[in-house]
């Protein structure tokens, strides 16, 4: 019995990566070959060590080295605020906006009853819990797609009773856009125009 390909299966695991088709992944590869080993060897140690170094924040539910995460145990935050995401990534994209000083908190998806996801597949009771904490304002940044929609209308009818302002981002982030991929004058744009639910 032959062995595999090394090369051919790094290659392929590399593939596997979002966005990283066999053509990029083969480039990484024999990018990797050139390198000295021990720029594979750190490579491969950070994947390693990534899950069982990496945890969810008991806070706001970001994907965090420590618990609570930097942000939640920033005393200079507002806590009257709360920024909700679908994703841990879509923080990164309010914040480079360097327009907001609030708390987070992610949802792990939005509402899709197309893929079986519900409310109770997400993180809403941690949310509702969190609000009694002296919250004033919850900022819905939910994708601007039909199941970030409909996220956001969820949340609006569950918070508004509760006497808290329920807002959304504007639409400075164009219809179908990732907010992860978002530029960062969009989505200051969006947030500085953000609207009532």
């Amino acid at each position: 019995m032959s062995q595999p390909d090394p090369l051919r299966r790094c290659i392929v695991q590399l593939s596997r990566l979002p966005g990283v088709g066999e053509r990029t992944a083969a480039r990484y590869a024999y990018w990797l070959l050139r390198q000295p080993p021990a720029v594979a060897e750190e490579l491969g140690q950070a994947i390693l060590t990534l899950s069982a170094s990496m945890t969810r924040c008991s806070v706001c539910c970001d994907v965090a080295a420590q618990d609570p995460c930097r942000r939640c145990a920033d005393p200079d935050r507002d806590d009257g605020l709360i920024c909700v995401v679908e994703r841990p990534q879509d923080i990164t994209a309010i914040e480079r906006s360097g327009e907001f000083r609030g708390r987070f908190h992610v949802l792990d998806g939005a509402i899709s009853p197309m893929e079986g996801v519900g409310p109770d597949q997400l993180t809403v009771r941690q949310l509702l819990a969190r609000l009694s904490g002296g919250a004033r304002e919850v900022l819905v940044a939910t994708d601007p797609d039909v199941e970030g929609d409909a996220t956001a209308l969820y949340l609006a009818r569950l918070i508004k009773p509760l006497g808290l302002r329920v807002t959304r981002l504007a639409h400075g982030i164009a219809v179908g856009t990732e907010l992860e991929y978002a530029d960062r004058s969009s989505v200051a744009r969006a947030l500085e125009h953000r609207r009532e639910l």
